[in-house]
């Protein structure tokens, strides 16, 4: 559910409320009792922070991931290979 700020007209009282997107804009202020005083201040989100050498490209897909893997994969599957055949 997003957060929204309101601040009332009459006595500067300032509101954060957590409300569904569907929710009406609140209009009555609860501290001074003014009716149709607040309004809804346009803020900016805080968003998602990802910190580190980055997400989707080194958790997702093989980009930047070394290669050692697959070098040590062959090389066992060509240990096993020269066993079988004594």
């Amino acid at each position: 559910m997003p957060t929204y700020n309101y601040e009332c007209n009459a006595c500067r009282n300032r509101l954060t409320i957590f409300q569904s997107m569907n929710d009406s804009p609140l209009q009555d202020c609860d501290k001074c009792g003014g009716k149709g005083t607040l309004k809804r201040l346009i803020t900016g989100g805080t968003g998602m922070v990802f910190k580190g050498s980055g997400f989707y490209l080194t958790d997702y897909t093989d980009y930047g991931k070394k290669t050692e893997k697959k070098s040590v994969k062959k090389e066992k599957t060509k240990k096993n290979k020269d066993t079988k055949k004594e």
